[in-house]
């Protein structure tokens, strides 16, 4: 975001012309002294130019005699305009050199940025001005010819959200690749959903009942209809061949795995007491049966061994596992599950359900679901840039007809339609991932773009009618140099810094937004400049025909020189009302003592607020945020949440070295450790499943020696044959077990926060232990975000903070409008993080992409304040307040404005991660307004 009018510099001198100097006169009279009034309102003509830097290029100027003291009494006793009001301003009549000298206060200076790049903008204004058409024409034709790019926007693509949304190079990823290389599963035989190493095919039901338990037969006859009815469904292939639920199911020997075990059961022997079982296992003729995870909202009655009796429940789980494995295998259980989506609002009509409520889910349905969101936008982007258009106007609109900017502003718009096309076109061609988040980007450039516009029109506004269309912009493009330079640096650079990011999904954003900014910064150099200089001539044309009509041409020229026909001072110009409502009403007001004390009781609440508000930040992407708010999934996850959240995933515990499972010492070393997992809160200790336990009391029923390293082995493959379900948990190569695995059951992690210190927790319990040991479980893919949002977030503020600081320094040469840009980050930031508690947003890869966007604007608005408060010649720090009110209260205003309508649009978005964006965008203008426009223009009054 720009600031319309976001320098101050330091008064110009007036150079003598070539030509003899005057000679001096017998009795030098001191020069007169400036009249009070003079004083007063000469503090703005002082500061007028528009660029940040102590010593601001002079332009050339036509050859003239030094003023003599007459006309310098006649000159200063014009009315002088600040240059800062967005839009309107007087000219700016500079003073004597040797006057300069006296008041200009000794400062620390650093030019040898700001000199070059005001000359170098001087000369660009000069050659827009005299070939406006060739920097028109050239920037269109670039924009078609990278708009080509656009053919590569991915259409049916799927975008992996494992890829785009968990972090680059987790902890968890290394440990699946080490799962994978060394265990095997066989879905199509022995299937077991704990020993997968990743994200099967699945198809899940959450079946609720009306009444108090689902433990009873009318209901369980309902729930069994339903199950009958999902397996019978099937699909036809291209090719006219039907694929059955059978021919896709994983398989437990020749058998589809089991809904649910209990209905299972159930369905066997319909006479069977339901209020019988036990939980979280049951035994079933010697077969023990993992309920956990299957029903919830449970009531448990008297203890039956390690198990209680499960006298009610409310909710039942149906899991239809579908191979995955064999590729050719996964793509028809894929089409059968897209079948399965199509046809399930038609079972529940057609079964007409009296005693229960059912919800679906899919292994499909995230990534379907978030690909549907993405359309749900599209609309709004024509609502976005009609508002903008429509504020572009307002804003530019004059009553004088020749100074009217109305087309000038709507060009601006489109302007910054072409960086979009531009940036995205370039991307895309050179094969950077559109994202979806991406889709947000448009509607920040467009807020962020058009604040460039504004400072030029804002100059051009300053400029002579009198002089040449060509002189003209170079007066525009040496004001606005650094001015536009400075805010496109400070954003570009925020967003780059997101490129160190662990999150793809956050680095395709930055560098899509980032590029497309600077498109905007040469758009608006190019090609909105020569339209305005095209507009120029329009002005000369209009001011013609005012002072002269041409009936021949009436009608044309005055449709030019709508909607008004008075000829205006071709050397004149107003103040904005906006700028003298904040020196006359706000800056007095807030400078007085009782307002800074209510300014200071309210910064003290906002700060304790604020964080407060971030040690309630919950951490991490929920995946149900994906999809829109009115998507079946939502549902799911709410019936999920409420009645299963009482057990999580099922870890594995993976020894990863070979070791003497048959030495007794290392046995028991192995079994402390496992003991140690078993201590953790998060850890159910009567649901350990461990095949070596297992063995050991295998051998002392036959009468083995555990202890002798040949029995041990000789023993495994009757034991393995005896208990098949261990199989795959034993990896043994020449004889020799290379690794094996055995499980716990998690439980009470169903918040973010106990997700990652159960996380954390388990990998240090494995790292403490002196057998080489590991922890997995494919969420933990997803849970390493957890751990790692704090980290990223941090940095890439901390990354982002340190560039700011150093431009600050470079480009605003002094050391106390650092501290306080310095001070406005970070209160920005801890404000904008601690509300977004209270407004239920997470701090996940999409919220950080904000936090790190929120340093570029936090510095646009404090910047531009403290310099000008501190550039001030004021003596009082009241009114150096007051002066720096005035001279950019209305443009930061502005500025906000803009870019909260760019993103008002998607406050009305069905996706979280559309609101998502617009909300912190909203704080981060919000209070970035709040400390550059009250906060810090009362606490620079405290110093």
């Amino acid at each position: 975001m720009s600031l319309s009018s976001s320098k101050v510099a330091p008064r110009a001198e007036i150079e003598t012309q070539a030509g003899p100097e005057p000679e001096e006169p017998v009795n030098p009279q001191p020069p007169p002294e400036p009249r009070p009034e003079e004083q007063s309102e000469g503090k703005f003509a002082e500061t007028s130019e528009i660029g940040i830097g102590p010593d601001s290029p002079e332009l050339p100027r036509p050859k003239r005699p030094l003023l003599d003291a007459s006309k310098l009494r006649a000159h200063e006793g014009r009315e002088s305009k600040p240059s800062w009001a967005s839009g309107q301003s007087a000219e700016r009549l500079p003073p004597l050199r040797q006057e300069s000298k006296q008041l200009q206060p000794t400062r620390c200076h650093t030019n040898c940025l700001e000199k070059p790049l005001s000359r170098a903008f001087e000369r660009l204004g000069r050659c827009v001005g005299s070939h406006p058409w060739i920097f028109l024409l050239v920037p269109i034709l670039l924009t078609a010819a990278l708009g080509i790019g656009f053919i590569y926007l991915p259409k049916e693509e799927e975008e992996n959200l494992e890829e785009q949304y968990t972090p680059i190079g987790s902890p968890a990823k290394a440990e699946r690749r080490f799962v994978q290389a060394h265990f095997t599963t066989n879905d199509s035989y022995r299937f077991s959903s704990t020993r997968s190493s990743s994200e099967t095919n699945f198809a899940s039901i959450l079946v609720v009942s009306n009444s108090e338990t689902l433990l009873e037969s009318e209901i369980f006859e309902e729930v069994s209809q339903l199950d009958q009815a999902v397996q019978t469904l099937s699909v036809t292939k291209e090719n006219g061949a039907p694929i059955h639920y059978r021919e896709v199911c994983a398989k437990y020997r020749t058998f589809c795995v089991p809904s649910n075990p209990l209905l299972y059961v159930w369905q066997r022997n319909k006479t069977l007491d339901l209020k019988t079982f036990t939980f979280p296992m049951h035994n079933f003729k010697n077969h023990f049966i993992h309920l956990a995870g299957f029903f919830g909202g449970n009531t448990l009655g008297d203890a039956v061994g390690q198990n209680h009796l499960l006298l009610e429940t409310k909710a039942m789980r149906l899991l239809y596992y579908l191979k995955t494995e064999v590729k050719e295998d996964s793509e028809q259980s894929k089409e059968w599950l897209v079948h399965f989506l199509d046809e399930f609002y038609n079972l529940k009509e057609k079964l007409a359900f009296k005693n229960i409520q059912v919800v679906h889910f899919t292994s499909l349905s995230r990534q379907l679901e978030f690909e549907a969101t993405s359309m749900t936008v599209v609309p709004l982007f024509h609502l976005a840039y009609l508002l903008i258009i429509i504020f572009a106007i307002i804003s530019c609109y004059r009553l004088d007809c020749v100074r009217n900017k109305m087309w000038v502003a709507v060009f601006g718009v489109v302007s910054a339609a072409f960086a979009v096309v531009s940036g995205f076109g370039l991307m895309l061609y050179i094969g950077v991932p559109f994202v979806i988040i991406v889709a947000n980007s448009p509607f920040l450039i467009l807020g962020v773009g058009v604040d460039d516009m504004f400072i030029m029109i804002s100059a051009w506004q300053k400029t002579s009618l009198m002089d040449s269309i060509k002189e003209r912009m170079a007066t525009v493009y040496s004001k606005v140099a650094v001015s536009i330079t400075i805010t496109t640096i400070t954003n570009v650079l925020a967003f780059y810094t997101g490129i160190m990011s662990s999150f793809r999904s956050v680095q395709y954003f930055c560098i899509y937004t980032g590029t497309t900014l600077l498109f905007c910064y040469f758009y608006n150099i190019t090609c909105f400049g020569a339209f305005m200089a095209l507009d120029g001539k329009r002005e000369i044309l209009c001011l013609r025909w005012l002072k002269k009509p041409d009936q021949k041409y009436s009608s044309l020229k005055k449709a030019c020189c709508l909607p008004f026909s008075s000829v205006p001072d071709e050397q004149g110009t107003d103040i904005h009302p906006m700028n003298l409502f904040f020196r006359d009403y706000f800056g007095p007001v807030l400078t007085r003592t009782m307002s800074k004390f209510f300014v200071v009781v309210i910064y003290i609440l906002y700060i304790i607020s604020s964080i407060y508000g971030c040690f309630q930040v919950q951490e991490g992407l929920d995946l149900r945020n994906l999809a829109s708010d009115d998507s079946y999934i939502t549902p799911y996850f709410n019936v999920e949440e409420d009645y299963f959240s009482d057990y999580g995933p099922r870890v594995m515990i993976i020894i990863t070295e070979s070791i003497n499972y048959w030495d007794e010492d290392v046995r028991e070393k192995l079994e402390k450790c496992i003991e140690n997992f078993k201590e953790n809160d998060y850890v159910e200790r009567n649901l350990t499943e461990f095949w070596l336990h297992t063995y050991m009391d295998y051998m002392k029923r036959n009468g083995q020696d555990p202890n002798d390293k040949d029995t041990f082995m000789n023993g495994m493959p009757h034991f393995l044959r005896k208990f098949p379900v261990f199989t795959y948990d034993i990896n043994i190569t020449s004889n020799e077990i290379i690794s094996s695995r055995g499980f716990i059951q998690t439980m009470g992690v169903s918040s973010s926060t106990n997700k990652k210190i159960m996380l954390l927790q388990l990998r240090e319990t494995a790292e403490k232990c002196e057998i080489p040991l590991m922890v997995y479980n494919q969420a933990f893919i997803y849970f390493d975000q957890y751990a790692a949002i704090i980290e990223n977030t941090v940095r890439n503020i901390m990354v982002a903070s340190t560039a700011m600081f150093i431009v600050s320094l470079l480009l605003i040469p002094h050391p106390m409008c650092s501290l306080w840009v310095t001070f406005a980050i970070a209160s920005v930031i801890v404000g904008v993080t601690g509300f977004m508690a209270f407004w239920n947003v997470n701090l996940d890869s999409i919220s950080m992409i904000n936090l790190v966007i929120c340093i570029g604007f936090s510095f646009d608005f404090s910047a531009h304040i403290s310099y000008a408060f501190v550039s001030s010649t004021k003596t009082s720090v009241n009114q150096k307040s007051i002066e720096a009110l005035y001279l950019l209260g209305y443009p930061v205003l502005q500025s906000a404005i803009s870019t909260i309508i760019g993103v008002c649009v998607l406050a009305t978005a069905k996706a979280y991660i559309f609101r998502t964006f617009f909300k912190i965008m909203f704080l981060v203008m919000v209070f970035g307004a709040a400390h550059g426009l009250i906060f810090i223009p009362v606490f620079l009054t405290f110093f």
